[in-house]
């Protein structure tokens, strides 16, 4: 193990998880990934050794049988694991934030009911926020959620389309955020008018519960193996008590508390995927000869490689800066922004210079980098955009430095 990407303080639990994390991902996921992706075949065997290694409930407490560990662990267990393929911690990250939010914002009988059996693998988790034609304006969601006497005890009949649901036909519990107008006093803003519903279904596709039809995976360029779905809500209903918290009007607050930690996520991923990038230039660079000597040894590889090992650094450091602050329980939208827009540019940079290290061979599907060049695109607009993160961490520090 090189020297890259290295977390000090690390507790004697931490370092023994990590350990096994690595040692997984280069035994059981590096040797398989890049065949399993070209066929977009998912990763089952995989998933189930992460069963095994307890990664599913990692940050459920120990009251709800998971381990109780930090988000910094989180992450770093992220790193690793997107190191070895990127779409295996896609399927993670969903079932955790639906965890997430549960753990935050649920109610004791939401939290009892659900987290021992999220912390096992049995209840798999996915998230719902975005619609075709929404892009980042959560504010313009259009599906709803209407008041019905139909249910005893009162509920819901939920209508409308969602889109890119990470994990959409594999789970059986999507956190959905609706509008739930019927609910929301005249004049009260449109984010007060959203609410979170916690919606069980079959896994698979076609109808997997009354009202709700998942059509099929969503064909990608990259992020292969994980299904990423729409779901289509048809007058499902649903009972009062599934509102995350148990009370309306706050599911676009649950989902942004959700959304922060899912930026640290994704700046995980980001890291994980330019080290690999990194490794297999480095690598490849003192084996591939060219005017009598390896590649390495020319000044302009060499510099190229001690530029990506600096980007490398810098966002691990950035992402480990932003997990921590959060798990200080204080404020991290800024720093999670930050991490996550530099580790994903940074990740774009690294890997396409290690695609130009590799030459031709870079182009080829025998190639490991080919498969890491099409999976660094997808962290540029995944969890908000660069604008986006851009947006939030201006406006923030506006309010910081405002002029007195």
């Amino acid at each position: 193990m090189g020297r890259l990407c290295q977390t000090e303080g690390l507790s004697e639990d931490q370092t023994e998880i990590l350990k096994a994390v690595r040692q997984f991902v280069d035994t059981r996921i590096i040797p398989v990934a890049t065949e399993l992706e070209h066929a977009d075949e998912y990763p089952q065997e995989i998933v189930d050794g992460l069963k095994e290694l307890g990664i599913f409930g990692l940050m459920i407490p120990e009251e709800h049988d998971g381990l109780g560990e930090s988000l910094l662990t989180y992450a770093l267990c992220v790193e690793e694991i997107a190191r070895g393929w990127m779409s295996v911690s896609g399927i993670i990250n969903t079932h955790f934030i639906v965890a997430y939010l549960l753990m935050q914002h649920g109610t004791p009988e939401q939290k009892q009911k659900y987290l021992p059996r999220m912390a096992s693998g049995e209840v798999r988790g996915s998230f719902s926020m975005s619609e075709p034609g929404l892009g980042s304006d959560v504010s313009a969601i259009k599906t709803r959620a209407k008041r019905t006497d139909s249910i005893d005890g009162g509920g819901y009949e939920i209508t409308g389309r969602k889109t890119w649901l990470t994990n959409g036909g594999t789970s059986n519990l999507v956190a959905v955020l609706v509008r739930t107008d019927d609910d929301a006093e005249e004049g009260t803003s449109v984010h007060q008018r959203m609410s979170t519903f916690l919606v069980e279904k079959e896994p698979g596709f076609g109808e997997t519960a009354q009202g709700v039809t998942i059509p099929g995976k969503i064909e990608k360029m990259g992020y292969k193996g994980v299904d990423t779905t729409e779901a289509v809500f048809e007058g499902h209903r649903i009972s009062a008590d599934q509102v995350l918290g148990g009370k309306p009007g706050r599911g676009f607050y649950q989902m942004m508390d959700g959304v922060e930690v899912g930026r640290v996520n994704v700046a995980a991923r980001a890291c994980g995927i330019a080290h690999r990038a990194f490794e297999l230039g480095i690598a490849y660079a003192q084996q591939r000869e060219t005017f009598g000597k390896p590649i390495a040894q020319h000044q302009a590889i060499l510099f190229r490689l001690a530029e990506m090992a600096t980007k490398v650094e810098t966002a691990h450091a950035m992402m480990v800066r932003a997990a921590r602050l959060k798990d200080k329980g204080r404020r991290n939208d800024v720093e999670a922004g930050m991490a996550k827009y530099l580790a994903a540019e940074y990740c774009k940079e690294v890997v396409e210079d290690s695609f130009r290290i590799h030459g031709g061979y870079g182009y080829s599907k025998e190639y490991e980098i080919e498969r890491l060049y099409r999976e660094a695109a997808f962290l540029l607009i995944g969890e908000g955009t660069a604008d986006i993160q851009k947006m939030i961490i201006g406006r923030r520090l506006l309010e910081d430095y405002k002029l007195r």
